[in-house]
């Protein structure tokens, strides 16, 4: 099971949609650098959401706002192309360029009425969020490929 990384989001505070950035470190036991989330959770350090739910949701809205997401828009730090995240188990992990993360929780709670869900009206990360530790640091860059390793 593989895929590619779509792209790197971040930002400096929560409950924002994150920015595209073309390269991130992950930092072992905290998170990516620079994001508002990091260290915060240790069930939640990095945020992964398919680049494919990101699309069926375009197409929904496009119908009604002619608006156009973008990765980041979901608050979700990895976006992933080509790779099927639903079906994933707490304990799976990956190799993301250098880094290494494992999964440890399918889904959340999303925050009531936040900037992200005035702007898409619902948000997708409670269905189709996955949420992992970093279980070993290092650099991480849109296009790197991302592969289940256990």
């Amino acid at each position: 099971m593989s895929g590619r990384v779509y792209s790197l989001n971040i930002s400096a505070e929560k409950g924002v949609a994150k920015k595209a950035v073309p390269e991130a470190v992950l930092r072992e036991d905290y998170g990516v650098e620079g994001d508002a989330h990091a260290g915060l959770d240790e069930k939640k350090q990095v945020s992964l959401l398919p680049w494919e739910s990101i699309r069926r949701k375009n197409f929904c809205l496009k119908k009604a706002k002619k608006e156009e997401l973008a990765p980041g828009v979901f608050a979700e730090n990895i976006t992933t192309c080509g790779i099927e995240l639903s079906g994933l188990k707490i304990g799976d992990r990956f190799r993301a360029g250098e880094a290494i993360i494992e999964v440890s929780q399918l889904g959340k709670k999303c925050h009531a009425r936040c900037e992200i869900y005035k702007k898409t009206g619902e948000c997708i990360m409670p269905g189709e969020g996955v949420f992992a530790r970093v279980i070993k640091g290092g650099k991480i860059k849109a296009g790197d490929m991302i592969e289940k390793i256990i």
